[in-house]
Order: structure tokens, then sequence, then C-alpha cells
């Protein structure tokens, strides 16, 4: 697949910076998988920022033992099969000695596995479904949390909270959404509230107004949406169309300014609440980096950092033992390692030691924030 650059302010100042260089140079080939086209391309749009510029600022710095970091894209357009074609060109065209990606986690579960049996090393910024690092895969790594932590954070809010008494769970069919409706479903089982309605919608669909007659007659305290944003935005301007009050509460997938985007304004977004770790544009260590981006006028929203932070673990696992996979997943499992979003550790799954999902709101202006 050839190197697509994604027309932005930022990617028109690296052309100059990494574009030359990267030609002759191609020394250590880095894969960045993920959405540039469809629905979701923002987050494609996210990682390759993250890891454009973490390319640049380590390259500048020495690169990796003296060689410098070439980005190739493969565009997966969050379809499994599309992933699977991506991750074979990266293995068998581009080379890559890595692979920050994907995006969606029925991308990722694919794709990982025809990195695993390449050998190759892959960290994902944000896929989040539990079975990614529950394989036995010995290279696959997460710079998120997981599906089960976010959902636990999610169901004890609702009812600590919120006190919902009746809360409607809606999810896409795909793996990730299912997958945290399901995980926030079980949290609030296990705490004695019954769901009093759990039903699915198709990704791609805009009209809901059925789906959204049925959320009326069940009358919840709570809409739980397990999804991204291009559902979650129409979704709830229909409910607030129709006269549901419900909140509505979403996780990962739709922390993105396209959000209140897809549902026609702050004005239906206002109140949403969502899961997402704590934001790593407050965090002092990303400071610097955080100017570069905004100097460039692109804002390091989402998944921006945790791409970042990516391209940082693995520089620093192939300067630490060399570009070989095997050596570098060993050394991230028993080292920590300094990013823009603070020191972060792996266990012998590849998931991050620590978990830090809160709870944030969308207020009038179409920001979020956290809230307590």
């Amino acid at each position: 697949m050839s190197l697509k650059l994604l027309r932005t302010p930022l990617s028109a100042v690296l052309i100059a910076c990494l574009g030359t260089a990267f030609a002759a140079h191609a020394d250590v080939v880095i894969g960045v998988a993920g959405p540039f086209t469809g629905p979701n391309a923002t987050y494609g749009d996210q990682y390759w920022h993250g890891a454009s510029q973490a390319a640049a600022d380590i390259n500048a710095a020495g690169g990796i033992k003296g060689q410098k970091i070439t980005l190739v894209q493969g565009d997966d357009a969050c379809e499994p099969k599309q992933a699977v074609a991506v991750a074979n060109r990266l293995v068998d065209e581009n080379h890559v000695a890595a692979v920050v990606g994907h995006f969606c986690s029925s991308s990722t579960m694919p794709a990982s596995a025809v990195y695993d049996e390449a050998g190759i090393i892959a960290i994902t910024p944000g896929s989040t479904n539990p079975q990614i690092t529950e394989r036995g895969q010995t290279a696959m790594f997460r710079m998120c949390g997981r599906d089960d932590q976010q959902g636990l954070v999610a169901g004890n809010y609702i009812i600590d909270k919120l006190k919902a008494k009746k809360v409607a769970i809606i999810h896409d069919k795909d793996t990730y959404g299912q997958g945290l409706a399901d995980a926030t479903k079980a949290q609030l089982n296990s705490r004695g509230v019954k769901e009093v309605m759990y039903e699915g919608l198709s990704r791609g669909e805009k009209d809901f107004n059925a789906l959204v007659t049925k959320i009326r007659s069940a009358d919840p305290d709570v809409v739980y949406f397990g999804g991204c944003h291009p559902e979650a935005g129409p979704l709830v301007r229909q409910m607030r169309e129709q006269g549901v009050k419900a909140t509505f509460f979403s996780g990962d997938c739709i922390v993105t300014a396209d959000m209140v985007t897809a549902a026609g304004g702050p004005q239906y977004t206002n109140g949403v609440l969502m899961t997402f770790g704590k934001d790593p544009r407050q965090i002092p260590d990303g400071k610097a980096v955080i100017e570069k981006f905004r100097a460039a006028k692109f804002e390091p929203e989402g998944y921006t950092l945790y791409s970042y932070a990516s391209v940082q673990a693995l520089a620093a696992a192939f300067n630490a033992v060399g570009v070989d996979s095997a050596k570098a997943s060993a050394w991230l499992k028993s080292h920590p390692v300094s990013t823009v979003m603070g020191q972060k550790t792996w266990d012998s799954k590849g998931d991050l030691k620590v978990s830090d999902y809160v709870v944030y709101q969308w207020d009038d202006q179409g920001k979020y924030h956290e809230v307590p």
C-alpha cells in the first residue's frame, strides 16, 4: 500500500521534515493502521497525526539506534476483511518492523493474527475488546484500557451517581460496541439493576425512529449505547426529537468533535456522558508536544496522544534491545516507558497495568469535560 498523507496543516509541515528523510533513510518501518476513510476516519486522522509527530520528534533526537523511523499508512476503514488485507500488505510489501493499530476491535482481532504469525509487534492505541489480549499472542499490546474496565466505571456511575433504576442498553452489533454494552450490562446486573431493554442496531444506519419509539415505551432513566459517533449522534438527536429525555451514556468511540456534528449540533449532545481515559492533554508530560500540535492548527483530541505514546513505546523497546519484535515484547513487559501520557507499564498479556477510565460530559458549547 502506498504512503498516503492526510492533507492537514501538520502533515504539510511533516512532509518537509519527514518525507525526504524517509526516502533516503527507510530504516525502521512502522505501519499505522486504522480507518483513514469511511465514517470513522476521524480516528485514523488522530492516529496519523500522533504517530507522525512522534516519528518526527524521535528522529530529531537520533531515531532508533541512529536509524530513522519511516511510517506507512494502512487504511482498513474499520472493516475486518479490509483490515486483514492491510495487515498482509504491511507485512509482505512494506516489511514493517512494528504496527501501531488498528482502531476498531473488529479490525484489530483478525489483523493481529496476521502480525502474530509474522512475529511482528503491534500496539493498538484504541482497541478495547478484552479478547485482543486474551488469545495468547506474545507481541500484542494496548495503549488504552479494556471494555471490562470501562464497563465497570460506566455501570457504577449509572447506579451511584445517576441513581438510575431503568436502563435501556443499545449496541451496534460490532465487536467493540456490543462488547462494551455487554460489559456495562454485566456490571449493572451484578449490582442488581436489570436492563429494561437490550437491542442492536446496524452500523451505517441513520434512521432510528422505530428504535426510539421502543425506547420511549420503555421509559428508561438512562440509555446506554455501545458504539461509535456515526450512529450515536443520529440516535441521540432522534431521541430528543421524540421527547425522550433519558440521559444518554456511551463509551470512548464518541470522543471526537465529530460526535456533535453527527448529532446535528450541541443542543443534542448537551448532557451526553461518556467514558474515556484521563484526558492526556491535561498530563504535564505532554505539554511541549501538545503545543506543537496546536501551533500546527491541530487539536490533539481523542487518540492523538495515544498514538504518539504508542510510537514512543516501540522506539523505547527497539532502542533498548534492537529491532527485534520478540525481544522488544519481552522488554516492554518488564520495563516502564516514559510517554507523553506519563509512565506506562504492561502486564504479561500486553495490557496496561493501570487503567484510568473516568466519565466526561458534553456541554452546550460542544465540548466535553471530566465530571466527578
